[in-house]
């Protein structure tokens, strides 16, 4: 498949390419041989090469030979450019490709397939050499020797000048610039393409020699995501799941478990004495283990229990998960059958391959699996890579940007379970053992309320059970905090600037402590003593122990609601708030853009929050806030529409211009271009960021309504 512009470096599936050549005039010097090695998921692969000598059809000089060793001999009976690019295009397989002054092999391959009369393009690419001084501008020279030397790697000199081994080396580097890269803010291909565009006398240089410019990946690969269905991007797993579960005790007969079905009208039971089992201890019996066990006959076999027959272990799905996910782990696992579970791992319903036929299946359904699946960190970042063009998609489809930002935080906080789990394996391996005391992992802030786009950072916390050995605890729990950053920062969710991370000892710690965090949060009586205290209160677990977790929440909730003072201190926090909007309506820009977080999102999200913890209203979304605080009647239905509205319309835009800025290699922020909007877009922008110009005077006057 080839890659996506936000595909991470540290994912990607490369070819890293070299030519020799009887000269180093890109217009005149013929190809004598192409080598080639591929790099996959940060590792390169040395098993998987390519080698051709090429005949030239002219004699190589003398000075040429000198380097590469390649004389007419050599290449006497080897195949022409032709067929050799022909089988060199089948070992890239539409894959990017990568090199060390790469422009120059470019250029050689477009003039050697002009003259064989082949119409080809030249492939996506990275130049390391591009990629090496933007990581080290001071160097005093950017060749293989010099970029090895700074980045410790070790060439093999006895190859030097030899296609296949300059590619390797060439691969060697560019495999130790990736965190090099990613300290400079690039992770991507789009990114990576960007910056080297950037060295505008590098790029002007090779232009001047005569070199082809490395291409950027398109910005939607061919055939991608194009029979996309938002169906399963807009319904949850218990939307559509059978319930209550058919559940029957292992030693019911077959003949009576087959009766069940038909009466219930279900294709499986789950297996367990108990009659709400936990996913763990559970099997399932299906319609075709029946038919199987019929068909093998046998004296009894009416009588047969079906504990025999049962599958372990459980594939499941939580209720709560998007249908995408489900469809997507059938597929992988090849089943037609998933129990669904609930809060503690509790079967609370079955889904089958029946109950989704209505939901056409497409690439990006594999995405939620894939995470799941993923078992190490470049696998989880490929995942997740498909994700600005699965939220191009829905968008273009119609769906509502508030339905997209909730796909995307399912899958952000996938990516931190998963992260969690390998964080414990990688404990084990270190020889820290496993965790000492049960513990929770909590998302917060924009993930937790189901509203993150695509420029997520880590807002993550931890809490554990109370210790008997405190000082054993915070120094394994320290060290998987630290595990954890790094692993999502790896994977493309980056440390969060202002620290609330696991790996901050103000974010993780017991219960108790917790306790005594949350009272003097409570007890504060200045606003900028409870900054990112508020992002807490939008939390949701994801990994761990969820009944420890569900506990913090729901004291930290009461505790927030019994507190008039905390809401009212959140409600100052709102404010300083003003629109960006001219005198006369326009929008303030800054370098031609304008933040519409810190410009309007802030202040509805803040406003939501705040007038729920003083109300009592547990939800956590902002629109789920603002649609109970109208069903309590607090507030005009009215002005709670435009909010709602408004909510809407900036989470669209932000959301619009994050897509853009990652296909074309930018980072992707919360300031946006109104040209890329469009007049209706900014209409419609400046509509929303008029109906919150006085939402803090709302919220001052909501507060004590009852």
């Amino acid at each position: 498949m080839q890659a996506a512009p936000a595909q991470p470096l540290l994912a990607l599936d490369a070819v890293v390419v070299d030519t020799e050549t009887t000269g180093l005039d890109p217009a005149k010097a013929r190809i004598v041989q192409i080598g080639a090695m591929v790099v996959r998921n940060g590792r390169l692969v040395p098993e998987e090469r390519f080698e051709r000598l090429v005949d030239p059809g002219c004699p190589i000089p003398p000075a040429s030979i000198a380097i590469h060793g390649i004389d007419d001999a050599a290449v006497r009976g080897a195949a022409a450019f032709a067929e050799a690019f022909a089988e060199f295009e089948t070992f890239c397989a539409g894959r990017v490709v990568i090199g060390h002054n790469l422009g120059f092999d470019l250029a050689l391959f477009r003039r050697e397939c002009r003259l064989a009369g082949l119409d080809v393009a030249p492939p996506p690419g990275l130049d390391t050499r591009l990629l090496g001084q933007i990581c080290f501008p001071t160097l005093a020279g950017f060749t293989l020797e010099i970029l090895a030397d700074r980045l410790g790697v070790t060439l093999d000199a006895g190859r030097r000048h030899d296609a296949v081994g300059d590619a390797e080396s060439a691969g060697r580097i560019f495999v130790a610039l990736i965190p090099f890269l990613r300290d400079k803010g690039i992770r991507t291909l789009a990114e990576a393409h960007a910056a080297g565009r950037r060295l505008d006398d590098v790029m002007q240089g090779f232009a001047r020699a005569g070199w082809e410019e490395p291409r950027p990946v398109p910005s939607v690969p061919p055939g991608a995501l194009e029979r996309l269905d938002a169906f399963p991007f807009r319904h949850r797993v218990g939307d559509l799941m059978g319930h209550p579960p058919a559940v029957v005790d292992p030693a019911t007969p077959l003949a009576e478990a087959a009766r069940r079905m038909i009466e219930r009208r279900v294709s499986s039971l789950f297996v367990s004495a108990e009659a709400e089992p936990h996913v763990a201890e559970a099997g399932i019996v299906t319609e075709r283990d029946v038919l199987r066990a019929v068909a093998a006959g046998g004296e009894g076999v009416r009588d047969l229990p079906v504990g025999g027959l049962a599958s372990r272990p459980l594939a499941h799905v939580a209720a709560d998960d998007f249908v995408y996910r489900a469809i997507g782990r059938m597929d992988r696992l090849r089943l037609r059958h998933l129990a669904v579970t609930g809060t503690g791992g509790r079967i609370v319903g079955a889904l089958s391959a029946r109950d989704l036929l209505k939901v056409r299946a497409s690439d990006a359904l594999v995405i939620g699996d894939a995470i799941e699946a993923a078992e190490d960190a470049p696998a989880m970042a490929h995942a997740f890579a498909r994700m600005p063009l699965v939220a191009r998609r829905l968008l273009d489809e119609g769906v509502a940007a508030p339905e997209v930002a909730a796909v995307i935080s399912h899958e952000i906080a996938g990516l931190t379970a998963k992260a969690a789990r390998q964080a414990e394996a990688a404990m084990l391996a270190e020889g820290f053992g496993p965790p000492p005391v049960p513990y929770a992992v909590l998302v917060l802030g924009s993930v937790g309320r189901g509203e993150s786009l695509l420029a997520a950072d880590q807002d993550n916390a931890l809490v554990t059970a109370v210790p008997d050995d405190p000082e054993a605890a915070e120094l394994w729990f320290a060290r998987f905090g630290t595990v954890l950053a790094d692993l999502l920062d790896a994977v493309g969710i980056v440390r969060c600037k202002g620290g609330v991370m696991a790996s901050n000892p103000a974010y993780r710690g017991s219960i108790d402590d917790w306790r005594h965090r949350i009272e003097g949060w409570v007890g504060k009586t200045r606003p900028e003593d409870l900054l990112s205290v508020d992002i807490f209160f939008d939390a949701r677990a994801v990994h761990g122990d969820m009944g420890l977790a569900d506990t913090l929440f729901d004291e930290a909730f009461a505790a927030a609601h019994r507190a008039p003072m905390l809401a009212k201190l959140l409600a100052e926090q709102i404010g300083t708030f003003h629109p960006p909007l001219t005198l006369f309506g326009g929008l303030k820009l800054t370098d031609g853009r304008v933040d519409l977080k810190i410009g309007g999102l802030f202040a509805v999200v803040a406003a939501a929050r705040c007038l729920a913890l003083r109300h009592g209203i547990a939800a956590r979304s902002t629109r789920g806030r603002i649609n109970a605080l109208a069903e309590m009647g607090i507030g005009g239905a009215e002005d709670l529409e435009r909010w709602r509205d408004a909510h809407g319309v900036l989470v669209q835009a932000i959301l619009q211009q994050q897509i853009s800025d990652i296909e074309a290699g930018r980072p992707p922020g919360n300031r946006v271009d109104p040209a890329m909007l469009g007049k209706a877009g900014q209409a419609r922008v400046k509509t929303a960021l008029r109906d919150l110009a006085h939402v803090a005077d709302t919220v001052r006057d909501l507060l004590f309504r009852a």
